[in-house]
């Protein structure tokens, strides 16, 4: 359940959240597998393997997981269908299809070959932590993250949510941690991973991998006025990952202290126990560095419209 990747957002109305609405509302919309002429679904499934509950609240802390199908239908299949369908008709009736006619002829090819797609499923993890008045989505994009946002919406009827936002530009601040070592905060250590944009857009992007980020190139880069759009950190040696220029989080990977002190859950005979276990620590560790990042980027700014 240790999340992967994290996309952060502010709540500004909490009210739909409290009061155990948020457990009212999830069984309404209980994920149920496409049928036959959908092709996507998504809806919400208990957090943890073999449990009921669709929610799990451990010392203010939320944890809900969605699950999306979706079947899938190639655009060459269909395109391949059509062709040959086009080819037959024009042959039979002697002249050409219109445009109309072949957009119609598309669409019932669709609809023939859905229900015989196969389907891939997908789950996703949101936090709400209701001390800091945040929720973070384990999603490998914004777009997905925002899929996940879209359907606590249509759960609850309401969610003011906004990215986070803050006071300095992430890329500006990445950008002086490499520049200037004496600049890095208490707590931060610099990994081995950056990608460096050119300003303008112009030559491309510059990927190190593996690479001493306070060696040379890096910094001749940096004279040369390329932009960190991403990094690799480490957190007060509890979390490393890679930070983008939007504060999205990814590759998380907790230390092994941490790891150590959730296995002491694993005793627990109950699924359910040990998740949550699992969860609280995992969310008191990125709480934490969450806070420091909003910190070292100046403090959180009001988001723009």
């Amino acid at each position: 359940m240790w999340f992967k990747n994290l996309h952060i957002y502010r709540l500004h109305d909490s009210a739909p959240l409290e009061d155990g609405r948020l457990a009212e509302c999830l069984p309404e919309h209980r994920f149920r597998p496409v049928s036959g002429v959908e092709a996507r679904r998504i809806g919400w499934v208990p957090p943890a393997a073999g449990g009921d509950a669709l929610v799990h609240e451990v010392m203010g802390q939320h944890l809900v997981t969605a699950k999306a199908q979706e079947r899938l239908l190639p655009a060459g299949v269909v395109a391949e269908e059509l062709a040959e369908r086009v080819s037959q008709r024009e042959a039979a009736e002697g002249r050409p299809l219109r445009r109309r006619e072949r957009l119609t002829m598309k669409e019932q090819i669709f609809e023939e070959l859905l229900p015989r797609a196969f389907t891939q499923s997908r789950r996703t993890d949101l936090w709400w932590c209701r001390q800091a008045g945040m929720i973070a989505v384990n999603a490998s994009s914004a777009s997905k993250a925002e899929q996940m946002l879209d359907l606590l919406r249509q759960t609850l009827g309401s969610l003011k949510v906004t990215p986070i936002a803050v006071q300095r530009p992430p890329s500006q601040v990445m950008g002086e941690w490499l520049a200037r070592p004496e600049a890095r905060p208490e707590g931060l250590i610099i990994g081995d991973a950056v990608t460096l944009a050119a300003p303008g857009g112009e030559d491309g992007v510059l990927r190190a991998r593996l690479f001493d980020l306070d060696g040379e190139e890096i910094q001749t880069a940096l004279s040369l006025g390329r932009i960190p759009t991403s990094l690799a950190i480490e957190i007060d040696g509890r979390v490393a990952f890679t930070l983008g220029d939007d504060l999205s989080i990814k590759g998380l990977r907790f230390a092994d202290a941490v790891i150590e002190e959730a296995s002491a859950s694993d005793d627990e005979e109950d699924a359910a126990a040990r998740l949550e276990a699992d969860f609280v620590l995992m969310a008191g560790v990125l709480e934490d560095a969450v806070a420091s990042l909003i910190e070292w980027m100046g403090g959180e700014a009001q988001p723009t419209a």
